[in-house]
């Protein structure tokens, strides 16, 4: 029975790796299958690879589900394509207001020292713990309102501009550039909130809409994306809060989550290695289709995995 007020998506996740000369052999990892959580459920699953190898899964120390497999075979070009069904529940609105020292309690702080400290992509400097320092002194002794006012920060101080940085690049040349995608608003708004004491993850998924940068709903039904990210602060009292800062939006019904970890190195869509002398191209597309969640009976994506 669906979640009231629940949408059900159908998600077709495809990656094509291209080489520019033969390749021996690979050994790849993905994480394209939505997780299953007090907020959303996933009704079905399936991972094809070609050429053909044997998908191995398991659920990594985050959480999240893996699907590991290697390629013998000699091949120009790998394709991988993930399906799935999945229902989305509203969420609750945020009610807690905690105070600051509620950050520094000892059990708190044991709780999420993972999500305190820093890491590859989330190591930041003196300008960017001297900003995070003055928004939590605005913000009083809110850590709610700490939050957002990091959130707010990273979404009006950044330019969303596809092409203007890479997957590694740190966090206070974002800001400093004040320019980026989702993965970049994402890491600055870790950094900002571990540097001011509040703990942190990065949240991979697909986003259901006509644009990441602003967030406007599609008018259609369908729509082609790419993989999106967002954080979750943690809020004593009240758990992990998601937020969206790239279109400076709460995470609602039209954000599917993958997974979380500290930041983009735990939880990429796809990593791999390979033998031989070729270069790759990597090309993804995500294809995601709305539909109101039934309350009875498995959609059709359900029916036809059932009967193979």
């Amino acid at each position: 029975m669906a979640a009231p007020g629940a949408v059900r998506y159908e998600v077709t996740y495809r990656t094509v790796i291209s080489y520019d000369d033969v390749v021996r052999g690979s050994h790849n990892e993905v994480r394209a299958c939505p997780a299953s959580d007090e907020h959303q459920a996933v009704l079905a699953y399936d991972l094809a690879v070609h050429p053909y190898a044997r998908v191995l899964s398991h659920v990594d120390y985050w959480g999240t589900r893996v699907d590991a497999f290697g390629v013998r075979e000699p091949h120009v070009a790998l394709e991988v394509v993930a399906t799935a069904a999945v229902e989305v529940a509203p969420r609750e609105r945020m009610t807690a207001s905690p105070r600051v020292e509620e950050l520094r309690h000892p059990a708190f702080v044991e709780a999420n020292l993972e999500h305190l400290a820093r890491s590859r992509h989330v190591d930041w400097g003196s300008e960017v713990q001297a900003t995070a320092d003055r928004l939590v002194a605005a913000a009083g002794d809110d850590v709610v309102g700490a939050i957002l006012a990091i959130h707010r920060f990273v979404h009006t101080g950044l330019e969303y501009t596809p092409g203007a940085t890479y997957i590694g690049v740190d966090v206070d040349r974002v800001m400093a550039e004040a320019r980026g995608v989702c993965q970049d608003y994402s890491h600055l708004a870790l950094a900002l909130c571990r540097a001011a004491g509040i703990p942190a993850r990065y949240v991979s998924g697909y986003f259901f809409a006509a644009s990441d940068a602003t967030g406007d709903d599609a008018a259609e039904d369908e729509v082609t994306v790419q993989t999106h990210a967002w954080f979750e602060a943690a809020v004593p009292g009240w758990g992990w809060w998601p937020l969206d800062p790239t279109n400076g939006q709460q995470v609602d019904r039209r954000h599917i989550k993958i997974g979380h970890g500290r930041d983009y190195d735990d939880v990429p869509p796809i990593r791999g290695v390979y033998s031989g002398p070729g270069r790759p191209t990597t090309e993804a597309v995500v294809g995601l289709r709305r539909q109101a969640a039934l309350t009875t009976g498995p959609s059709p994506m359900v029916q036809a995995q059932q009967q193979q």
